[in-house]
């Protein structure tokens, strides 16, 4: 059963989603935060995002790079396979769980992982020659500061590539849109960070910091099933916990069995663009 219907209560708001403090998250929590780290990693359409990514980074052989937030490190080890034996990588991450997780899955390539925070690098100034920073920006409390240290760390004449979301460009198709209002508003302070323009934002604050030759691609996800979608947006994931919705009871379940009906009749849409911004000091 799948009512179109509008519950008519105030939306319970929080203000920092899981990503933004994983260690202090509960075993539970934490072991869904690193699985969807590494389905998304996986995933077709943040593949493509990262395509972008790469393309207008343009990593060159034997470069020194920084992945500022660099989750399992994926990416970290990519780049390092990019710039070669004669550069490195510099693989940071806030949470020590993420990076523990990241040493274990460490293939050889030439790539250091670090705690840190990306908003007080402990690092010199121009010490490294590009910048990869993805879907982190969305969760720090001060992304214009972030986005100056990146730059400090950067030496002239090289490359920062940021990537991040445009939350409020998410979209659905195949639900009844007072549900999709209601259940968004409950859980946008939850599953949605703060800042949720950053991606579209990007080229403003780089601007703003002094980076120039600015390009800002725009990458929209299209979801064709719940399944793929349950990877990379959690409020159409079933397997997030129920105590992670903060909605009144019963509009998680209605909703959720509205997402399945609308994938069983093969009508399910879920589209969501992700930027990215790059450009050279």
């Amino acid at each position: 059963m799948c009512p179109e219907n509008n519950r008519g209560m105030e939306p319970a708001q929080k203000e920092r989603t899981p990503f933004s403090d994983i260690d202090g998250l509960t075993t539970e929590m934490s072991e869904v935060v690193l699985t969807a780290l590494t389905e998304m990693g996986r995933h077709p359409e943040i593949r493509r995002v990262r395509r972008a990514g790469f393309d207008a980074l343009r990593p060159a052989l034997g470069s020194r790079l920084l992945d500022a937030g660099s989750g399992s490190g994926e990416v970290a080890r990519r780049l390092a396979a990019e710039v070669g034996p004669r550069g490195d990588v510099i693989a940071l991450d806030h949470s020590a769980a993420i990076t523990t997780a990241a040493v274990a899955r460490h293939d050889d390539s030439n790539v250091r992982y670090v705690t840190g925070d990306v908003g007080a690098l402990a690092l010199p100034g121009d010490s490294v020659d590009g910048v990869w920073c993805e879907r982190v920006l969305q969760h720090v409390e001060d992304p214009d500061a972030a986005i100056g240290e990146l730059r400090r760390v950067t030496r002239p004449g090289g490359r920062i590539c940021l990537i991040d979301t445009d939350w409020d460009s998410l979209l659905f198709d195949g639900m009844p849109r007072p549900l999709q209002d209601t259940l968004m508003g409950y859980v946008a302070g939850h599953f949605m960070p703060p800042y949720r323009d950053m991606g579209r934002t990007l080229r403003r604050r780089l601007l703003a910091a002094g980076v120039s030759g600015l390009t800002a691609t725009p990458v929209t996800c299209v979801f064709g099933s719940p399944d793929s979608a349950a990877v990379v947006l959690p409020m159409v994931n079933p397997r997030v916990p129920a105590g992670a919705w903060q909605t009144p009871p019963g509009l998680r379940e209605e909703w959720l069995a509205c997402v399945e009906a609308a994938g069983a009749r093969g009508d399910f849409l879920a589209v969501l663009t992700i930027w990215v911004v790059a450009g050279t000091l």
